[in-house]
Order: structure tokens, then sequence, then C-alpha cells
């Protein structure tokens, strides 16, 4: 039986601001949700000013929508609004974390064996630019993952704890942060949440990658939703082999410590946060530079007023 769906809509703006003209600039942004069996992108546009002449989306190594462009002409600002409707389906509905593989033979099956067959999610179980190898973060991991545990059951008690010990602080680190002093200090945002996650699970030998995506969170009772107080999230996925469903990967959520449902929306995977950093660039000139990042997600039966969001028929970009 297919599980209910749940219609959602994004809209993500990035908007910069010069100091000077900045006068070549060549971006990169990872904006297109993900469409598949459990995430049904229905809708999605893909606006930016001043316009370039030419706007490129294609599937990057990790099957991601990746789109490029470039500016030639001197401009002082630069607006890049996303704007999506998705359908979105629990992956885990029917989860029984006891019924998987115990966790040394999910690591086993990684290593190199002479003549064996590639196993695709192998491609996760190193350590990447933002998420090397710690043996502070092996020992952390060790207690949820006792011999002969079932590898969902401890990655669950894993996220439990790491949930449990660090502290939720968007002022507290940065994006260059490195892992192990996230994990030192035990504060951070949801990038060093899952960061901390991804290097326990790979110290131990398993394959886990980086999940970008949006969150649906809850206006205050009484208030309405506001457009652009929303922000972009991310977790972690486990391979488990043999686990039904969602090519055997389990999505885990760390920062909220819950298994992703009908509130979550997937952008892309990665190793870590840089390969799909949401929206990055290369300029010549411009000087210094103002940010701003507003994120709006939304039921689709609760879109604020005045959100603009493309209709089912649109769909492209």
């Amino acid at each position: 039986m297919t599980p209910p769906a749940r219609t959602l809509a994004v809209v993500h703006e990035t908007a910069y601001r010069y100091d000077a003209p900045t006068e070549l600039a060549h971006h990169l942004a990872y904006l297109r949700p993900l469409d598949d069996a459990w995430q049904a992108l229905e809708a999605h546009a893909l606006h930016i000013e001043p316009e370039p002449p030419h706007v490129q989306t294609a599937p990057d190594a990790f099957g991601n929508w990746r789109s490029t462009f470039a500016l030639y002409a001197p401009h002082d600002a630069l607006l890049v609004r996303a704007s999506s409707r998705v359908a979105v389906r629990a992956r885990h509905a029917d989860l029984q974390p006891e019924a998987g593989v115990p966790w040394e033979e999910a690591a086993l099956r990684l290593r190199y064996r002479a003549g064996a067959a590639y196993a695709p999610e192998a491609e996760f179980a190193f350590p990447s630019p933002y998420v090397p190898l710690h043996a502070e973060l092996r020992d952390y991991a060790r207690p949820s993952f006792a011999p002969g545990r079932p590898l969902p059951l401890a990655a669950l008690d894993l996220m439990h704890r790491i949930h449990a010990d660090f502290t939720y602080d968007p002022a507290s680190t940065h994006v260059a942060t490195p892992v192990l002093e996230a994990y030192t200090q035990r504060y951070g945002v949801c990038q060093d949440y899952a960061h901390v996650m991804l290097g326990c699970l790979r110290a131990l030998g398993l394959a886990a990658r980086y999940v970008s995506g949006y969150l649906v969170s809850q206006p205050p009772p009484g208030q309405p939703r506001l457009v652009g107080a929303d922000a972009s999230h991310a977790w972690v996925s486990v391979h488990c082999p043999g686990l039904p469903g969602n090519g055997g990967w389990l999505d885990l959520d760390p920062t909220n410590d819950l298994v992703p449902g009908l509130g979550h929306v997937i952008l892309a995977y990665g190793r870590d946060y840089g390969d799909v950093t949401p929206m990055r660039g290369v300029i010549r000139g411009g000087g210094g530079h103002a940010l701003a990042v507003r994120v709006t997600v939304a039921p689709w039966d609760e879109l604020p007023a005045g959100l603009e969001v493309p209709a089912p028929a649109t769909a492209g970009g």
C-alpha cells in the first residue's frame, strides 16, 4: 500500500549586495529538490537577477540536481530564488530497527576484497574534507554499538545520545568549524550535528552520507506562518544492508532526535556539507558583500500570503 503524501511548498531566496560592482561571477547551486519514489518534485522554478545568459541544471556524481550559471556584466547585487512544490511520503513508515543486520556485518561488507563487486555505498564510508576520521568520535560511538547489535538500532541509539549531549546554538559555530571542535564543545547547528554523527559512523567503518534539505517548522500557537522565517536543514543517512525501501538507507535527524517523515524535504546527498552547499560561487571584483538568506517551508494548504510557488503545470527549471 502506497503511504499518503504531504504536499509542501519551499521557497529559498539568497541575496548578495556588493560594495563595488562585480565584473565576473560563476555560481553553483543545489536548490532543486530530489525527485524519487518517496519525494515527487511536482513543480520547480529558479529565478535569477540579473538574468544570466545561460543556466544549466544536470545531475552530479551522486545523482543530485546541480545548477550552474555565470554573469559576465558588472552587477552590484545578485538575487537567486528557488521555488518548489514537493509531495513527500514517509520513507521509513514500517521501520523495524531490531530486524537489521549486525553493525559489524555491515562494516565488513565495505572492506576491500580482491575481485568483490563494487558497493556504491562504499563511497560514503571514507573520510571527507569536513569529516576526517578521529579516534575520539569512534570512542564516543562505541557505547551505542555493542557486539552483534542490529545496525538500525545502534544508529538510532547514537542519534538519541548526540541529541541529548549537544546543545543547539546558532552563534557557537560557523561553516568551517572543524568537526572535532564541534564535538569537543558540544555546541553547534544542524550541520555540526550531522558532521559529528557522520564522523562517528565512518570511524566504525560504516557508510553514511550528509543530507541537505529543509524541515517544516510550526509557528507559535495563534501566530501566522511567516515568509522567510525558516532555514536550510541537514541530517544523516546511514546504509543498513537489507533494510526495505529507500535502497537500504536510513535517514536520521540528530538535531531533532527523530526519523525524518513527512516534514523533511531532501535537496541533495553528499559526503559532507562541502559537496552540497546550497549556493556558492567565485567572483572577480565586488569588494566586501552582505548576504541575506530567506527560507520558507510550508504545507501547501497553509501557504503564507504573498508566497509565490509554481503550480504543478509549470514544472521545470
